[in-house]
């Protein structure tokens, strides 16, 4: 289910909630669930550790930085996420845009929240398929100091391309836009470990979130 609390976080708003802004955003995610649905795709990899070094067994794929160690310190394995709206979001995004710039930032921050409730999905049936293993919170390229260059890698072990439509520009943001990458550590014990905010995000100094005085709830 698309939150529309979330996406009106998306969009900024503080406090409490114009009813005409509520109602809008509602209209809004109902005609963008009615049309497009999240897909995701999954894999589940050995960790590898040789000394601090964090690797995916089989994908060359190195999980540098004290984000990942910090997650990770208690796993075994990690699951690599890729979750997309597809071109059809964009699709839809650019022709509202085209009628009604207004109604198009509202369906901006809807994707936003929609391709997040994709993640939760994904997550509650990885957590059906493997019952009795704990997850760590997922982090993404990007996020704390796991850099974006981890972020073909991550798409080419997962053949998103393929699977999901999904590809990364040369300047490694992924494309449709309304697509995430993650990482979700794996462990017999339940994880205690949590994403501890903006001060840990590479994008701090960027996020439109920040600036107005929120965050993403990470």
């Amino acid at each position: 289910m698309l939150n529309v609390e979330e996406a009106l976080r998306y969009l900024g708003v503080r406090g409490p909630v114009p009813d005409g802004l509520r109602g809008q955003a509602e209209d809004v995610a109902a005609q963008l669930t009615a049309r497009i649905t999240p897909r995701f795709v999954y894999r589940v990899f050995p960790l590898l550790r040789e000394g601090e070094r964090l690797s995916l067994s089989g994908t060359g794929i190195v999980l540098p930085g004290r984000t990942a160690g910090t997650l990770l310190a208690q796993c075994d394995q990690a699951v690599l996420l890729a979750c997309t709206l597809g071109s059809g979001f964009d699709a839809m995004l650019r022709a509202e845009q085209a009628r009604d710039m207004a109604r198009a930032v509202l369906l901006d921050a809807c994707g936003s929240a929609w391709v997040e409730s994709g993640c939760d999905a994904a997550e509650a049936q990885l957590q059906r398929r493997l019952p009795g293993r704990y997850r760590t919170d997922r982090f993404s390229p990007g996020y704390g100091d796991l850099p974006l260059q981890v972020q073909p890698q991550v798409c080419a072990a997962l053949d998103a391309g393929r699977r999901l439509g999904l590809s990364v520009t040369e300047s490694l943001l992924l494309n449709p836009a309304k697509s995430v990458t993650a990482v979700i550590g794996l462990s017999d014990t339940p994880q205690r470990a949590r994403i501890r905010g903006c001060a840990y995000c590479s994008m701090r100094e960027s996020c439109t979130l920040r600036k107005g005085g929120n965050h993403c709830g990470s």
